[in-house]
């Protein structure tokens, strides 16, 4: 039997920059260079024509437990996760009940710990309930074993300024961070599901207009320079958006964005099927906000990649489209997508994906055993890219639980082959390791 945490990857190219045999011993990269070698029984990995990479990080995951879990679990969460190359991720309070409170936080916590497949990290919620009328227990959650520092109502706005200036003020005395979801409710009610303009006048859908998510950042950049204190922007989906977080930047604000791939790949123009799957909050936006976000990823503006892999029941997504509920998967595609859209254009480097996708979140979210380089000393969190490979996505070939994949159909490049995490496979020729047998 080999010892499961110890594993020879041979000629592997390190972010893209050169080939090398990585060594792992006890979860932990022992050693790296050419010609290495291992006891007969350390497990081996042929990365030859592979892309090694630190494991992602995903800093907006919707796991729905507890409360839903027909449509995903921690655990067949984790397993996507896995599949998409990720070693952690950070599962958003708009559960039921809602992670507001310390012991919720710490159910979370402990039952991520149990999903061999991934580390999972609560992400705690600013108001009790999300209702958005009086802060949750956020310095509880923070001091609990979970130790949350990232704090949300993904799915609603913070739209009271004063209650989100006290939620900057309160969280910049532990270091923790406020992530919104910018919506001014009056201007993009509940019903908006369409990006203002002709498609939404020619599809009669309710209107979400820009003007709804930029006035909410450009608030919050003033708000968090008042307060001192570290603001980041959930999905953020307009060219505007993206000029007032570099704006918020040049001024010494202490604001952090990130871009989900399917905001950086699809637009407006795919809700003339009236395919709910293309339903998601905010909406797709137009051709030149997917080219704003793309530049804006690519010079650093927008911080991270994050997949706001939100999994949805058959009976939740088909329904009339203003009916429908929002949200799509992201997990298992989300390397493909930036690959296709940024890497292959040669938008980026595999290096810059690295920060974009492990390095960046880590440090948002305060993870400090992710995000880590491929180096010596370093814990052995690992994805293995064929950069050169091509897929067509199945949503049946998935270990979620729920369907609703916008990329069904599409063929994209590069993939991920193998994820490792602490230096144990957790994907691996195809499939997910079954982890509970090996330990």
């Amino acid at each position: 039997m080999s010892n499961d945490s110890n594993l020879l990857i041979t000629g592997a190219d390190i972010l893209g920059e050169g080939r090398a045999d990585i060594l792992v011993r006890d979860g932990v990269v022992s050693e790296i260079g050419t010609g290495l070698s291992a006891p007969d029984d350390v497990r081996r990995i042929d990365a030859d024509g592979l892309v090694a990479l630190p494991g992602f990080v995903d800093p907006h995951t919707h796991l729905r437990e507890p409360g839903r879990e027909d449509t995903e679990t921690i655990a067949s969460g984790a397993r996507a996760a896995a599949v998409g190359g990720y070693t952690a991720v950070m599962a958003m309070a708009n559960t039921t009940p809602v992670t507001d409170t310390a012991t919720a936080a710490e159910w979370i916590h402990d039952k991520g710990r149990r999903a061999p497949h991934v580390d999972v990290f609560p992400v705690g919620a600013v108001t009790k309930g999300l209702a958005g009328e009086e802060l949750a227990e956020l310095g509880l959650m923070h001091r609990s074993r979970a130790r949350v520092s990232m704090f949300s109502d993904d799915g609603k706005c913070v739209h009271d300024p004063v209650l989100m200036r006290r939620a900057l003020e309160y969280v910049s005395a532990f270091g923790g961070v406020v992530a919104q979801h910018a919506q001014d409710p009056r201007l993009a009610p509940h019903t908006a599901c369409c990006h203002e303009g002709p498609y939404s006048g020619l599809l009669g859908l309710p209107a979400w207009p820009a003007a709804a998510e930029e006035s909410i950042i450009a608030r919050d950049i003033m708000l968090a320079k008042a307060a001192r204190s570290r603001l980041h922007v959930c999905h953020v989906s307009t060219a505007g958006s993206v000029e007032l977080i570099r704006w918020g930047k040049s001024q010494g604000v202490e604001v952090t964005a990130e871009a989900t791939p399917h905001h950086l790949a699809l637009t407006v123009e795919l809700l003339e099927s009236y395919d709910s799957v293309y339903k998601v909050n905010p909406p797709l936006r137009a051709m030149e906000d997917v080219e704003a976000l793309r530049a804006g990823v690519a010079d650093g503006t927008i911080d991270v990649i994050g997949t706001d892999h939100a999994p949805h029941g058959l009976h939740d997504k088909q329904h009339d489209f203003e009916i429908a509920t929002f949200g799509m998967l992201g997990l298992e595609t989300a390397l493909s997508v930036v690959s296709t859209h940024l890497v292959a254009p040669g938008r980026m480097t595999w290096r810059d994906v690295a920060e974009s996708m492990s390095v960046r979140p880590a440090k948002l979210a305060g993870l400090a055993g992710h995000g880590r380089p491929v180096a010596a000393g370093e814990p052995a969190n690992i994805a293995l890219v064929d950069p050169a490979a091509t897929v067509v996505i199945d949503r049946e070939q998935t270990e979620s639980l729920s369907r609703n994949n916008p990329w069904h159909g599409r063929e994209l490049t590069g993939r991920v082959v193998a994820t490792v995490l602490r230096g144990r496979p957790t994907y691996l020729e195809g499939r997910v390791t079954d982890l509970a047998e090996e330990a």
